[in-house]
């Protein structure tokens, strides 16, 4: 059952004529007798009695028609709430961002947000995972963008994008080490790294622990303070660094870096808000936009 076929019977039901129906409708008198036809045989009833040339209705569509028309009203209330929100949506929106959600895949959404929500104001701070959970959790923000784990049970998680993540070296780094074929020996690295608290540095430990390693023993060479001074370091010949592929695709493809084949999980990025706080319109609608992006990158 659709709401056309519902507004095809109300129609047909409160002028007792298919063609005049038709006609008000916008469509030929064949769509509105289709239409009518496909709903008595989903439903296996007779709404309509035919009596030669005249249709009149019988006892089911009688006792159809009322609900037909509740439901029509409240399509239509809702379709007129969305038209208000859009246009009424105003107010401050302050946000918590990782560092690669906040300088690569960030501003773009944000950008079309503010298209559809001009009268929206948005701010965005910049930290890592633990910095952005913080505040959240105080808040300083409103909701919390982040690619790695969280640990407060009083946030909301919710996945808006996956991130592919990549071991890279200078495209002049010495022949790299195997234990096997297509895996890396992380022991012959020097590591160039994140602070503790960022997204990749979790990854660099989770992949330590599951190659029995200790995350002690790993040729930590740098720790860094972003993903541009890393990156930077690592084109230099520094060293290793395990880090967004949108951080590093460019300079992949260019060639100053190379990606070094090992299987790294994909990580999620998350948005964050806090259990107890009451959602304005504008971070619902902002969540929607985020989400909405994600499903067509997905499609893309």
């Amino acid at each position: 059952m659709t709401l056309d076929q519902l507004r095809i019977f109300v129609a047909v039901a409160e002028r007792g004529h298919m063609t005049k129906a038709a006609e008000l409708l916008g469509i030929s008198q064949s769509a509105a007798s289709a239409a009518i036809r496909s709903l008595e045989q989903q439903h296996g009833v007779r709404l309509f009695n035919r009596v030669g040339r005249n249709i009149e209705l019988a006892q089911t569509g009688h006792r159809f028609l009322p609900e037909a028309k509740a439901v029509l009203e409240r399509a239509a209330a809702a379709h007129n709430v969305l038209e208000h929100v859009s246009q009424t949506i105003t107010g401050s929106l302050s946000i918590a961002a990782s560092q690669t959600i906040a300088s690569y895949w960030l501003p773009r959404r944000l950008a079309s947000f503010h298209e559809a929500y001009p009268a929206v104001r948005l701010s965005v701070t910049i930290g890592n995972t633990r910095q952005v959970e913080t505040n959240v959790l105080d808040g300083t923000a409103d909701f919390g963008l982040v690619e790695g784990r969280t640990e407060s049970d009083i946030l909301r998680r919710a996945k808006v994008d996956v991130d592919r993540l990549m071991l890279v070296v200078a495209h002049s780094h010495p022949e790299i080490v195997e234990v096997s074929r297509g895996h890396p020996d992380i022991r012959e690295f020097r590591w160039i790294i994140r602070e503790g608290g960022s997204g990749t540095r979790e990854v660099l430990e989770d992949l330590a622990r599951r190659e029995g390693i200790s995350f002690a023993d790993l040729r930590v060479f740098l720790v860094l303070p972003s993903n541009e001074a890393v990156r930077q370091a690592v084109e230099a010949g520094a060293g290793a660094t395990i880090i967004s592929r949108l951080v590093v695709e460019r300079a992949v493809a260019e060639g100053s870096l190379r990606s070094v084949p090992i299987e790294l999980p994909n990580r999620d990025f998350a948005m964050i808000t806090h259990r107890d706080r009451q959602a304005s319109l504008a971070q619902m609608a902002l969540k929607v936009h985020l989400s909405a992006r994600a499903d067509e990158t997905v499609r893309e």
